[in-house]
C-alpha cells in the first residue's frame, strides 16, 4: 500500500494536500490531517466543524467514487478562513437528499451546508472537487 504524504502547496493560498486510499479509514486520517493544518495556522476553533465536514466529504468519495485514491486539500483562504476539499475521479455530482425522521443516513450534505459558510462542487474532465469553506470568529 502506498504511504500517504503531505505536501505544502508552492502557489496559491497557503495550504496542504494529501493523497489517501479510497477507504473508510481515510476519514480518520483526513480529520487528523486537517486538524494539524488548522493548528499550524492557529485556527483550532474551526477544528470540530472541519472534522465533521471532511468526514462527510471523504465518506461520499469512498462510497461513490472510482479508482483507489482520493485527495484531501486544506487551504487558508483568509486570515480566519479555510477551504477544505476532497477530490475524486467520479463525475457524479453530490446531491442534497430529502430525508425523513426515520431515515438512518443521507444527511451528510445537509450537515456540510449547515456548518460551512459556503460549499460546492467544481467539475473536472477527470472527476470533481467537492469543497466547503469555514470562517472563524474575530
Amino acid at each position: 500500500m502506498p504511504q500517504a504524504t503531505a505536501e505544502a502547496r508552492p502557489v496559491g493560498p497557503p495550504g496542504y494536500s494529501q493523497t489517501m486510499p479510497r477507504k473508510p479509514e481515510s476519514a480518520a486520517a483526513a480529520r487528523r490531517f486537517t486538524d494539524t493544518a488548522l493548528s499550524c495556522w492557529g485556527l483550532e476553533e474551526l477544528a470540530d466543524d472541519c472534522a465533521l465536514i471532511v468526514s462527510e466529504l471523504v465518506a461520499n468519495s469512498v462510497r461513490y467514487a472510482r479508482r483507489d485514491s482520493i485527495r484531501v486539500v486544506v487551504e487558508r483562504t483568509a486570515p480566519r478562513a479555510v477551504r477544505v476539499a476532497v477530490t475524486d475521479f467520479s463525475r457524479a455530482l453530490p446531491v442534497e437528499r430529502q430525508v425523513g425522521d426515520s431515515d438512518e443516513g443521507g444527511r451528510g450534505l445537509l450537515l456540510v451546508a449547515a456548518l460551512a459558510s459556503d460549499w460546492g462542487t467544481d467539475e473536472r474532465r477527470w472527476g470533481k472537487v467537492v469543497w466547503a469553506e469555514l470562517e472563524g470568529r474575530g
